[in-house]
């Protein structure tokens, strides 16, 4: 399963859990007020109150079992997702660096009263016009001469693709299959279950 798949499912899981457990929550906080206002109302509410601490408790460990595994989920998720990151930001870095060079070697070709491509001194220009000027300026100052010709710098480049860290992280498959998911009034009749088996 997918990791945004997987968020997906066991978010719609642990919201259920969790509004069933308030809603238990309250009906726990009535029951003691009964308990509290009615002649030995411990006694009397013992079997309701015990169904309902076994109903409270089985929702609370379920909820947080999908809780765990969202929250390991969720370090999967970053742990890749900052991977690519980094390794754009890297990648990044190293286009700009070579993006410099060629930009000054450029620069240099022009001061020196080399024939550039236009493309390139259009690059040139565009990156920083006082450079350009200054480079046209010290080729103007040069006698001329029998100029050397270049073929352009960004001549064979391919415009990369950049993955989005999230999609990716989003698309890659979940570290282990969670746990089973269980509908929240399954789990609460089977721990009522195992209190009328255990009060045979």
């Amino acid at each position: 399963m997918k990791i945004e798949d997987a968020r997906v499912r066991y978010n719609v899981q642990i919201k259920t859990y969790y509004s069933k457990q308030k809603e238990l929550y309250a009906q726990k906080q009535k029951l003691e007020e009964k308990i509290k206002t009615t002649e030995n109302g411990a006694e009397v509410y013992k079997d309701e109150s015990a169904i309902l601490e076994l109903q409270y408790s089985a929702v609370d460990e379920k909820r947080q079992e999908y809780q765990d595994y969202m929250d390991k989920l969720m370090e999967q998720w970053r742990m890749i997702s900052d991977k690519i990151a980094s390794k754009q930001q890297s990648d990044a870095m190293a286009d700009q660096a070579k993006e410099m060079n060629k930009i000054m070697l450029v620069a240099r070709r022009i001061m020196h009263g080399d024939k550039v491509p236009a493309k390139d001194e259009k690059k040139l220009m565009e990156y920083d016009p006082k450079l350009y000027m200054m480079a046209k300026n010290a080729a103007a100052m040069l006698e001329m001469r029998k100029r050397k010709e270049h073929k352009s710098l960004w001549e064979d480049e391919e415009e990369k693709e950049q993955i989005s860290a999230t999609e990716e992280a989003n698309n890659t498959e979940a570290f282990a299959d969670g746990p089973e998911v269980v509908d929240v009034e399954t789990t609460i009749s089977n721990a009522t279950g195992e209190l009328d088996t255990s009060g045979e």
